[in-house]
């Protein structure tokens, strides 16, 4: 019976992707090259594809980053410039990072 149950938690976990990878902001260090040309500047405005306002990503919940990285990934999220960057994300990666702005303040 145990084994029946481990299985089918297995399988349910198989069935959402893949767990959620655990985030570590020091190696983020190293992977914020992209995200601080835009979401580090006060008031910065990008403007491709059309003027807009960048938010400041510093001190938003990381679960929130992350499931806007990946939304961005699959073309959920509709912006050019954040998907072909989320698309060059690995999971860890985006765990990392929203971990890493997660604790700026």
């Amino acid at each position: 019976m145990k084994r029946f149950v481990l299985t089918g938690l297995a399988l349910s976990l198989l069935s959402f992707g893949a767990v959620a990878a655990e985030g570590d902001a020091k190696a983020a260090e190293s992977k914020n090259s992209m995200c601080i040309g835009c979401h580090s500047i006060p008031g910065y405005k990008a403007s491709f594809p059309v003027v807009y306002s960048v938010p400041m990503i510093a001190g938003q919940n990381a679960k929130y980053i992350e499931a806007a990285l990946q939304a961005y990934k699959k073309g959920e999220r509709a912006h050019p410039t954040m998907r072909a960057i989320a698309e060059s994300l690995s999971d860890q990666d985006m765990a990392d990072l929203a971990t890493y702005y997660a604790a700026k303040k």
